[in-house]
């Protein structure tokens, strides 16, 4: 069912033979290049005919009436509404806690330099439609944009097939968050209304949220038109345990992210050939039993699926670095120690009771994550990702006159005089009080 990839005994680079799902997002470019330029060039009549090729659904009209919205949360399950609104409860919490502040830095009597931090003026929010309804897809992106401040929000998720709306429990959510501007778009098109605009949903400045490969295709394309968080790969686990692990829960952890898609991964990292073999025959138990058997059973007898055998918990922890996975759990003895040691994952579970189910929906943190190994020099989403820095630069003459000398240095040693001229001209001789404005 799951296949073993035996490193012991290898301590060299691990990367080319971790398993590993193929994004095939490079192979997309062609295809989502001109859904693009006909949603630039004729908008709503171009998503119409797209979401009709695409989704089966015939829309003219895509912005969500307020009506449809009030409805969907009208008619919420209570229970849902009551798990809905303690994951945003939780999720603000660390999110507000995210938030940074100006400084300023005091370089030299009369010269400052002061960070600002500034949030983007308008996001587009992109939550997937389709082998499930996201509602948490909502929490995730619209609760670290609002705590950073953004102005402006819009929705996309994909019309069902029986409404032609979004699926009511991500409408409902909307509702929960105050988000009124919701889009029945799904797929490259919605990123490319979001880019370009149309006549109902105003430019965004930067666009949000999971999706299949036809989003991030989309979104690598049209980025620098837009700003993006990331260009999303296939959803990944990877789960560091040891002997003292129980081997229900970490089969069950690795079912649950293979329940997401056939190309999900999900990987056990461990230095006991007899707890693998435990887990093994938990999965034989548990994949028939679940409910969407056949694409766990896909997902983890794929290639990007598998057990690595290593020689201790040191190499272990050496080999998830080097996969750089999405989720990281890790299950072994003292495990907040040995997860300190980590220092490539998109998040990381802590022993037993902290599955990543749990960072999915309620834990406060949140589950849009880097995948693919990006993890290497990316972060999840935050509310640092909706922000600006920018320099304020404040020097009166005193302080510019004091280091003109190697200003002017540096840019003669560049070959750029004019730079420097831009400074001595500024203490000129012949240059008269009046002149300066004082």
């Amino acid at each position: 069912m799951i296949s073993r990839i035996d490193l012991r005994g290898e301590p060299g680079d691990p990367r080319d033979v971790l398993p590993r799902a193929e994004t095939g997002v490079d192979d997309m470019a062609d295809k989502v290049r001109p859904i693009c330029a006909d949603v630039r060039d004729r908008g709503n009549e171009a998503l119409s005919e797209l979401t009709e090729k695409f989704d089966g659904v015939r829309v003219t009209e895509f912005r969500v009436p307020r009506t449809a919205v009030d409805s969907a949360l009208a008619g919420l399950d209570p229970d849902v509404r009551a798990a809905l609104e303690e994951a945003i409860r939780r999720s603000r919490l660390v999110h507000r806690d995210q938030r940074r502040t100006d400084t300023t830095t005091h370089v030299a009597p009369g010269g400052s330099v002061t960070e600002r931090w500034l949030p983007v003026g308008r996001v587009g929010l992109y939550v997937p439609g389709g082998r499930a309804a996201y509602p948490s897809s909502v929490v995730m992106n619209a609760v670290p944009a609002q705590e950073a401040g953004v102005g402006s929000l819009a929705v996309a998720s994909p019309p069902q097939p029986d409404t032609g709306l979004p699926h009511p429990t991500v409408l409902a959510t909307c509702a929960l968050l105050g988000v009124d501007e919701i889009y029945s778009v799904g797929g490259a098109q919605a990123v490319a209304m979001f880019a370009y605009g149309t006549d109902e949903c105003g430019r965004v400045d930067m666009v949000t949220g999971p999706g299949n490969i036809w989003v991030a295709a989309a979104k690598r394309f049209l980025s620098g038109v837009i700003g993006i968080d990331a260009q999303a790969g296939p959803t990944e686990i990877a789960v560091l345990a040891d002997d003292t692990a129980d081997a229900g829960y970490v089969a069950a952890d690795l079912v649950s992210q293979a329940e997401h898609d056939v190309v999900a991964a999900s990987v056990l990292v461990t230095p006991s050939e007899t707890f693998a073999q435990r887990v093994e025959d938990e999965l034989e138990t548990r994949v028939p039993a679940t409910k969407h058997s056949q694409r766990v059973a896909e997902a983890l007898g794929g290639p990007q699926s598998g057990i690595v055998l290593v020689d201790d918990l040191s190499h272990g922890v050496s080999v998830v670095d080097a996969y750089a996975a999405e989720h990281v759990e890790i299950m072994t003895a003292d495990a907040r120690t040995v997860a300190e040691r980590v220092h490539n994952a998109g998040a990381i579970f802590v022993g037993d009771h902290t599955p990543v189910s749990l960072g999915d929906y309620c834990a406060g943190s949140n589950h849009v994550l880097p995948t693919g190994a990006s993890a290497r020099y990316s972060s999840g989403l935050s509310v640092q990702s909706f922000l600006r820095g920018t320099h304020i630069v404040d020097y009166d003459r005193s302080a510019l006159r004091e280091v003109a000398g190697h200003t002017i240095a540096l840019a003669d040693a560049e070959d750029l005089p004019a730079h420097g001229e831009a400074v001595s001209a500024r203490f000129a001789p012949e240059r008269s009080t009046t002149e300066r404005g004082e």
